[in-house]
């Protein structure tokens, strides 16, 4: 199939060697020329306008930072609803708020387009291994005929029901995660005051009721796990900034509802304390620098 994709990232750039790998035709687009150029190494063709991404494509995938960047590559005077061809799916796999994502669908099914949110789980890991869950708002039928791409890119696709949906399921998913590595930075951390080793502390957490995948995955203590970002200096994973975005969304939301979300108003407040204090940059685990103090082998 020929594909177009824009937004070429962490996680975007991945994405993108996965479909190749399973025999698309990818035409790409982004800002970052590196990034271009690696997707071209692989076997990617480069375009440096929307507009002949879009007239060229059989199917659109974003993967982009923010809902603005989605509004301006979909709404855009010369975006991809102003050149794509009637009956043309559309992809977004970012994750923003669901009331945008069910704006631009709108505006794309009046022009005989069907768009789907799907945003992803799993991570660069996910990306790179095309792992990733794929959690999918939209139509039985869209969801039908872009299955067997996401495929390519991750392993569990789910239909989680009308457009917006799959962006509902990503921020629940998030704003739990964003408490849970809190939480498990407080014990961390506590254990290592108390005198513990910080290794049988997360063996017993990691088979006793504590445990999640904040603790036995992705554990924020250094040398824990030796796969975690923790242990190489918090660097490459999921950023701090990224998380205090997804929880921005997440409280937004709620407020949207007047649902209460305690716990992901505290854990927005940490996580914006941590990026003013520089830590936005770093991996979201990094969380456990505001807990353990200089000299302990911290962040």
């Amino acid at each position: 199939m020929k594909i177009g994709f824009v937004g070429l990232g962490n996680m975007g750039g991945p994405m993108v060697q996965n479909l190749l790998k399973a025999g698309h035709a990818l035409t790409v687009f982004d800002l970052n020329e590196a990034a271009v150029d690696a997707a071209v190494k692989a076997g990617a063709a480069r375009t440096d306008s929307l507009k002949s991404l879009a007239a060229g494509s059989e199917l659109i995938i974003t993967m982009l930072p923010a809902a603005a960047h989605v509004r301006a590559v979909y709404l855009g005077d010369d975006g991809v609803l102003a050149h794509v061809a009637p009956g043309v799916p559309l992809i977004d796999s970012s994750t923003i708020d669901p009331e945008t994502v069910k704006q631009i669908a709108a505006t794309a099914g009046k022009q005989g387009n069907l768009l789907a949110d799907a945003p992803v789980s799993g991570g660069t890991g996910g990306a790179q291994a095309g792992t990733l869950t794929f959690m999918v708002g939209g139509t039985q039928a869209v969801f039908d005929q872009i299955k067997p791409v996401l495929l390519g890119m991750g392993k569990n696709i789910v239909h989680c029901g009308d457009c917006g949906t799959g962006q509902i399921a990503k921020i629940c998913n998030n704003m739990l995660l964003g408490i849970s590595m809190i939480g498990v930075a407080e014990a961390m951390s506590l254990g290592a005051s108390l005198g513990i080793d910080s290794k049988v502390l997360a063996g017993i957490i990691n088979t006793s009721t504590g445990r999640c995948w904040s603790s036995d995955t992705y554990n924020p203590f250094p040398g824990v796990i030796e796969t975690a970002p923790a242990s190489r200096g918090y660097t490459g994973g999921f950023g701090a900034d990224l998380m205090l975005k997804d929880l921005g969304l997440a409280t937004e939301a709620a407020r949207q509802v007047k649902q209460p979300v305690l716990l992901g108003a505290l854990a927005q407040q940490l996580y914006q304390s941590f990026s003013q204090h520089g830590g936005g940059g770093m991996d979201f685990s990094a969380i456990i620098g505001l807990y353990r103090k200089a000299g302990e082998n911290a962040p």
